[in-house]
């Protein structure tokens, strides 16, 4: 036994909240079915101004599976997906599942390059795209004959709505592109239509999600549907989620965000999901605003723009009873600012691609701590049946309040990378994820990311963790959005550099944010460059991408 394996954190959960939790399905297409028999007529997906049941959600995906079969679809074969937050996304996961198989999600900004990459990695036999996406992008990859891709399947952002809201689809044109199956079409042909009964396990690949790739080239998580069912199960009862409830699907489906914490949950409570093709604020506002949802889950960045979108104001929020932000650190000054103007709190949540999301959670209703030293605000404590322990360089426990490496064990987490014995053994040794973040628990439990292990700076021998000087930069009242490398130096090996972004209306030079972070930081702390940028670049998750950064320097 040890400090972490005790488990401190779990006096801090909530008042009635249990230390273990026991899923009532192994299968994500199983708690689809118990979803489905119990509330057939129930909205499944608000998407504009159409909705789809999940009945219609069974009929649509019964006859894609049927398609995908009579196309040469096998068991155990798996299928890419290739869309934006659509209703496609949703009927292509239960259709590659009712087959037998298995999803690739796929990113729909990703080009050629990537697109042929991930296709060919995974060993998919068939693909799920937008119309749009097969005539730039997927065409010429199928054609230069790289992967295993047979069978084509298209579909519109246009498919189950009639808005067509010109902020997202401007020059859009519903098409049917030569040599591929049309979804609409393949569900008016096999209407009713079931394909033969699968048995699939807890054991069974549910999805495979690839990491980033940022430090090499991106590897397979393989999401079973165990792993993805318990994680449903963890929002489900952290949240207090119920079919009284509606998810804003503000994240990306094909990151595991959205794959777990819009579609499965969405799922497994039998809730409506509100889907809005991609994030656009001023379109996912107005989504808010006629469909009232009460949950979500998203980057901060998310959250910022929202608050910065177009006549934006509290009294168009407070349909969300549970808001929780995961995917990049933040900074206790921001989650100030937008509870005042969002009039909502964002919870902290922190999880991998790994750990089918959460990992640790900031319980329902409780405000996150901040550590008086470091000025980091907690992204929470370990969620049920999950334990985290800091690791030294040594790979030894670190005594509490100490920092290093997150490792992490529990029935979230994957059994490894799609077909990367090497990789796993590396960063899964005996189950426990290896997690690349450094940080630290207090004597309650409460933990602290303080960034990722290859972002720290070295500046003359001391350590510099970015997160903690940007925390203290989202301080300035004129900053928006903070960014901070290493960059060469030839007296101190390394010194930092600010990237900063403004908020509307404001004005800052660099030499008085420099001047201004002098002031309330050490001396090898402050940024001694800063750049006032228009806008950081980010992931399409709302990550802020350092290494783009880095590589101007």
């Amino acid at each position: 036994m040890s400090v972490y394996t005790d488990k401190p954190w779990l006096a801090l959960y909530g008042e009635g909240q249990p230390a273990s939790i026991t899923p009532e399905h192994d299968t994500l297409l199983a708690v689809f079915e118990a979803t489905l028999t119990a509330t057939p007529d129930a909205v499944a997906i608000r998407y504009f101004d159409g909705t789809l049941t999940f009945a219609d959600l069974d009929v649509a995906s019964d006859a894609l599976a049927v398609g995908l079969l009579g196309a040469g679809f096998a068991h155990g074969d798996r299928m890419g997906l290739y869309v934006q937050n659509d209703p496609a996304f949703v009927i292509g996961l239960l259709g590659a599942w009712k087959a037998g198989g298995s999803a690739v999600a796929i990113n729909p900004m990703n080009k050629s390059a990537e697109l042929t990459y991930l296709l060919a990695d995974s060993g998919a036999t068939a693909l799920l795209c937008l119309d749009e996406l097969y005539d730039t992008v997927a065409k010429g990859v199928i054609e230069a004959g790289k992967t295993k891709v047979t069978t084509v399947v298209t579909c519109s952002g246009l498919d189950h709505q009639t808005r067509g809201d010109q902020r997202l689809f401007e020059g859009t044109v519903k098409a049917h592109p030569e040599g591929t199956l049309d979804l609409g079409e393949l569900v008016a042909t096999h209407a009713g239509e079931q394909p033969p009964p699968v048995q699939l396990t807890g054991d069974d690949i549910g999805v495979l999600t690839y990491t980033s790739g940022t430090t090499g080239r991106p590897k397979g998580a393989m999401n079973t549907h165990s792993t993805m069912v318990f994680n449903a199960c963890t929002y489900r009862e952290w949240m207090g989620l119920g079919p009284q409830d509606s998810v804003l699907g503000v994240a990306p489906l094909f990151h595991i965000t959205g794959l777990i914490g819009h579609v499965a949950i969405a799922m497994l409570v039998g809730c409506p999901l509100v889907l809005a093709h991609r994030f656009h604020p001023d379109v996912v506002l107005e989504a808010i605003r006629e469909h009232q949802p009460t949950f979500t889950v998203g980057a901060i960045a998310v959250f910022i723009a929202l608050g910065n979108a177009t006549g934006a104001g509290r009294e168009d929020f407070t349909s969300l009873r549970a808001v929780y932000s995961g995917g990049a650190p933040i900074a206790p000054a921001v989650t100030d600012q937008l509870e005042e103007k969002l009039g909502v709190y964002v919870h902290n949540i922190y999880g991998l691609t790994e750990t089918n999301s959460p990992s640790h959670g900031v319980p329902f209703g409780v405000k996150a701590p901040v550590d008086e030293n470091s000025g980091a605000l907690s992204v929470g404590v370990p969620v049920y049946d999950t334990v985290v322990r800091v690791l030294g360089e040594d790979g030894e426990e670190v005594p509490v309040g100490e920092v290093g490496e997150f490792a992490t064990s529990g029935p979230q987490v994957v059994p490894g990378y799609w077909e990367r014995p090497d990789a796993t053994a590396e960063s899964i040794p005996g189950g426990e994820l290896r997690t690349g973040d450094v940080g630290f628990m207090d004597a309650s439990g409460w933990f602290f990311l303080v960034d990722r292990k290859k972002d720290m700076i070295n500046a003359a021998g001391y350590k510099v963790w970015p997160r903690e000087v940007e925390d203290v930069l989202y301080g300035h009242p004129a900053v928006r959005e903070a960014a901070v490398v290493g960059i060469p130096d030839e007296k101190r090996g390394e010194t930092v550099k600010a990237y900063v972004s403004l908020k509307p209306g404001a004005s800052v030079t660099p030499e008085e944010v420099i001047a201004w972070s002098k002031e309330r930081m050490a001396a090898y702390k402050y940024p001694r460059f800063v750049e006032v940028v228009d806008e950081l670049p980010k992931t399409t998750t709302g990550k802020i991408l350092r290494r783009e950064l880095r590589a101007r320097n």
